[in-house]
């Protein structure tokens, strides 16, 4: 049979399948969608998927363009790293956490901060009164960092920071603290969140204007290339964008463009390419589409790949690669029956390792009341280990390639990336876009849009707005943080400052001034800085001196 006999085929026997599917009378008030209201067909065939080119859009594992991921062996060699998000109230208390995860299995450390160290301040400031150790450890000084990682060897784990206008700070404490312990900093291993861009987006923590902060960025960047170089300078962000509402076409693009932006960024102040993209890593929320995930993160690898290697004309092939760590969606998470949270996480886990992701959190069932119990995140990561070690889903690379429904949700979501991409081009780039809250707008757009199906019951969320239980008695044990975690670390930060040096504290601080004023390196002074106690706002508020502080403009 030739090829037009095939294809006439081909398409009469879909013709008899779509005039049964039609008389089998479909829900039709159903509305069948993605989580990012994206239409599904009832069916996906060869036709779908006829523009797709196997060498050029799928290949092979660890070959260009890594759309079925960046390791050529991925998962047969080495499992994702299990890297749960853990610290809360004071040090002492995240390094006990820190131990008890290890001796469970997690391979990997992934440090919460407080607020007031996300934001710069220190847990005797007034802006820190009720917040210290609430959200995640309180850190003033590099005594904080010693007492963290007491017991933990910096040569032998991986260490990811969730910090971003304060990260420079952290990473010099951590460089820090391995000093003390012995370990050169060319040993280090981890990763920085450092996604500033992000924040000016969606989750809203800065502290500078956005010129001076990419600039300590790439202060950063071209530290580390010469110090720490196998640390990952910069986690960029599409996890935070979509917990605010975003479609995973715009995770998928606003992540990728500030990527992109931070690349330019470096490439303006003389470094080159290849110093630097082998270090930045991605960091992806993994939702409760299964499908659409697992194509978003396909997607995501294949365009970067392209972009690096075509417009930014790196030549190592370690810069185009796509190396992300993926965190299970916290607004999925419900505060009705928060056991069916650990479903969620399951499945969105699953999403995530079929979707080839180096390191996986899975979120406990009991955070959208509190941070999570020891009981509640051991069971996080069992679920991790489930996957890994039960579903046999690890056995094979890529499973769902070729698969005509993912493949054209792939293909889909990179198309629309690309038009995303062609529009922030249009208006200026990405920081033109956040002064003029393009990107935010688009986000809260997608929010309102999401929020008002739920509302419709055009989609369903069990236990809230379907399968509803009256009168439920919610019974789950919560993790409480004393009010005395604050007076103490208050004590304890008292303390350091009367046993410091503080001639010493006024120096370096003065030097870290000079440095900033010169346009020099941040990093060599602020370790100076770190190494003699200086506490973390005292830093902040010298670089305020220099760079002042943002205040976003109003969205019209």
């Amino acid at each position: 049979m030739d090829k037009t006999s095939r294809k006439k085929e081909t398409d009469d026997a879909y013709a008899r399948w779509l005039e049964e599917y039609d008389e089998s009378k479909p829900d039709k008030g159903r509305k069948f969608m993605t989580v990012s209201s994206k239409p599904i067909k009832p069916l996906y065939t060869p036709k779908d998927a006829e523009n797709i080119d196997f060498d050029r859009d799928i290949g092979y594992p660890g070959q260009y363009p890594y759309t079925r991921g960046v390791h050529a062996s991925m998962y047969r060699k080495k499992s994702w790293t299990m890297r749960q998000f853990s610290g809360f109230g004071s040090p002492a208390q995240t390094n006990e956490r820190y131990h008890f995860l290890l001796k469970r299995g997690q391979m990997g450390l992934s440090v919460a901060f407080d607020l007031p160290t996300l934001m710069g301040y220190d847990s005797d400031s007034v802006r820190s009164v009720g917040e210290v150790g609430v959200c995640g450890v309180a850190v003033d000084t590099l005594k904080d960092m010693e007492i963290i990682f007491d017991g933990i060897d910096l040569g032998k784990i991986s260490t990811s920071m969730t910090i971003n206008c304060t990260s420079t700070i952290l990473l010099a404490m951590y460089i820090a603290v391995a000093e003390k312990q012995g370990v050169p900093s060319e040993m280090l291993t981890g990763t920085l969140q450092n996604d500033i861009l992000k924040e000016y987006i969606a989750q809203k923590e800065w502290i500078y204007p956005p010129e001076p902060s990419i600039r300590l960025i790439t202060d950063m960047m071209a530290f580390c290339a010469q110090h720490v170089p196998k640390w990952n300078t910069i986690s960029i962000s599409g996890y935070h964008i979509r917990e605010a509402g975003a479609t995973a076409a715009q995770e998928l693009a606003f992540t990728l463009a500030d990527g992109f932006t931070y690349v330019e960024a470096a490439l303006a102040v003389g470094m080159d390419v290849d110093t630097f993209a082998p270090r930045l890593s991605f960091f992806f929320n993994s939702h409760l589409d299964f499908f659409e995930e697992i194509a978003k993160y396909r997607a995501a690898r294949r365009i970067w790949a392209r972009h690096m290697r075509e417009k930014y004309k790196a030549k190592d092939p370690h810069s185009w690669l796509m190396r992300f760590h993926t965190q299970t969606a916290g607004c999925s998470l419900t505060a009705q029956q928060p056991e069916n949270n650990i479903v969620r996480t399951a499945f969105q886990g699953l999403a995530g390792v079929l979707g080839g992701t180096q390191s996986l959190h899975t979120n406990s069932m009991d955070e959208t009341y509190a941070l999570p119990t020891e009981h509640a995140v051991k069971l996080a990561l069992r679920t991790q280990q489930l996957i890994a070690c039960e579903t046999g889903v690890a056995n094979t690379i890529d499973p769902l390639a070729g698969s005509y429904f993912v493949e054209t949700l792939t293909n889909e979501l990179e198309a629309e990336a690309e038009r995303y991409f062609d529009e922030i081009a249009k208006r200026g780039g990405v920081l033109k876009c956040i002064e003029q809250g393009y990107l935010q707008r688009e986000v809260a757009d997608a929010a309102y849009r999401f929020q008002k199906e739920i509302e419709k019951k055009e989609r369903i969320i069990v236990g809230v707005n379907d399968f509803v239980e009256e009168d439920e008695d919610v019974k789950i044990p919560l993790l409480k943080i004393d009010a005395q975690v604050e007076s103490d670390q208050i004590a304890s930060l008292k303390k350091v400052k009367q046993g410091r040096d503080n001639d010493r504290v006024k120096s370096t601080l003065a030097a870290l001034k000079k440095a900033a004023q010169a346009g020099e390196n941040h990093m060599p002074p602020l370790l100076d800085c770190i190494r003699c106690y200086t506490t973390e706002e005292e830093i902040t508020s010298v670089l305020t001196e220099v760079y002042g502080t943002y205040t976003e403009p109003p969205l019209i």
